[in-house]
């Protein structure tokens, strides 16, 4: 059936391989990437003759499994500055040099590549505007690509956000280089449009797509179980934190609530750190761990999905591929948010503690005695998962969604025109609808 649904595909695309550019600044935690190669999978699943190549910060993205199709060009690293600027995450070189040897290698691999589409993600012109000069060059010499802009469901506070898109001028950079936004978010969590007053020219080239739903881990919950240790009677806490650099006090809180929490009988815990924490505090941590024979550590997986299915309850921050994982699981969790140097987690944890999602602190009044009694009263309930309070539906649909809608730009747009400046919806032919939703 698949094969079937590939050759009616296939015969509305033009034969010739279409290139798709995707581009993603990544200089902070494993959130962008894992999003950025989600999206690419899935893309180069469903629509037949495609070949990406991703431009990306990301000091992990090597750690990841490529898909067959995709390649990467690897940017020198920049990393957050206090100030929320940023700097040299490795080479010892100032920023203004490193931004212009990021700059040109994106122009070189936008010349030489030719993509038919490009995707940016957060940033239209990129950090620092490295991607201006790029974007500049496909307008003059390749009008015909097609630029979008990927947003997350939640940048920052609608007052932060709309300053920092004034400041940069990117209201206008999306009206001049710009075909398509795609917001990865629903409008009943989040209204980007109204609350960053994207002006009507942008609100009806723009699309909520939904959230992103994880695709299984590599192993069943059966098997990490065994794996782990763990019999049916036992109950297991997964504690995540993503990148792991900005996760160190949520790990600090958890282990100090452990004479409590150690007081509960078969509750057992596995805690990854994650890559981008410092050895030395890592290794602090490791050996504070270590004096509780129900935890186990881990410092990085790229199977975090599978852990997580193991488990009965998780604690984590509030990063978007974290709550798309928590929600695709349906998985009862406490969520303690970053609130610095954006508000973004902190407003997406509150919206969807309020729709009956998960539970969550905010982190100034995260306490040992606050976190284990959160985690006890869902452990309580994970006991029974009767006693379970019905979670609201929101949608997991991102990515066929998305790929309907790059589908439609690579037919050039053959598939009608965006009617809602909240939720866009496509006037599809039957025989492209039906096959995308076998692959699907």
């Amino acid at each position: 059936m698949k094969l079937q649904s590939l050759k009616k595909i296939k015969e509305l695309v033009n034969s010739n391989t279409k290139r798709v550019v995707f581009y993603s600044h990544d200089t902070f935690g494993l959130g962008n990437i894992r999003r950025t190669l989600s999206i690419c999978q899935f893309l180069m699943e469903s629509i037949p003759d495609l070949s990406i190549l991703i431009i990306s910060g990301s000091p992990m993205v090597h750690s990841f499994r490529i898909p067959e199709g995709v390649d990467y060009i690897k940017l020198p690293c920049l990393s957050r500055t206090e100030s929320n600027g940023y700097g040299p995450k490795y080479l010892k070189e100032n920023t203004q040099d490193i931004v212009k040897l990021r700059t040109e290698l994106i122009v070189c691999a936008l010349a030489n590549f030719q993509p038919d589409l490009v995707i940016v993600d957060k940033k239209p012109y990129g950090v620092e505007n490295e991607l201006e000069p790029g974007l500049t060059y496909l307008k003059t010499y390749h009008p015909e690509t097609i630029i979008t802009l990927l947003l997350r469901d939640i940048l920052d506070s609608p007052q932060a956000t709309r300053a920092i898109w004034k400041k940069h001028e990117y209201f206008k950079a999306l009206e001049a280089h710009y075909d398509r936004i795609f917001v990865l978010g629903s409008p009943e969590v989040f209204k980007a449009c109204t609350e960053y007053q994207f002006p009507l020219s942008l609100k009806i080239k723009t699309q909520y797509c939904g959230y992103i739903r994880r695709e299984s881990g590599q192993h069943t919950r059966e098997h990490m179980r065994k794996r782990l240790g763990l019999t049916a009677e036992d109950q297991m806490v997964l504690v995540t934190a993503g990148g792991g650099e900005d996760g160190v006090r949520l790990f600090q809180q958890y282990l100090e609530s452990m004479p409590k929490l150690s007081q509960r009988n078969r509750v057992y815990s596995t805690l990854i750190f994650g890559p981008e924490m410092s050895e030395a505090i890592r290794q602090e941590l490791e050996i504070e761990a270590s004096q509780w024979p129900s935890i186990k550590t881990l410092t990085f997986s790229d199977d975090v999905m599978s852990y997580l299915d193991a488990a009965d309850v998780a604690v984590s921050m509030g990063g978007y591929g974290t709550i798309c994982e928590l929600l695709s699981l349906q998985k009862p969790a406490l969520v303690i948010p970053r609130v610095r140097p954006v508000e973004e987690q902190w407003i997406r944890a509150q919206r969807m503690a309020e729709l009956g999602l998960f539970q969550t602190i905010h982190p100034d009044q995260l306490t040992p005695g606050s976190l284990c009694e959160k985690l006890e009263d869902l452990l309580d309930q994970a006991i029974n998962p009767k006693n379970l309070a019905s979670k609201s539906i929101v949608n997991l649909d991102a990515l066929p969604t998305l790929t309907m809608s790059i589908l439609n730009l690579l037919m050039n747009g053959s598939w009608g025109h965006a009617n809602s400046d909240t939720q866009v919806r496509y006037q599809q032919p039957e025989r492209v609808h039906e096959a995308m939703l076998q692959l699907a």
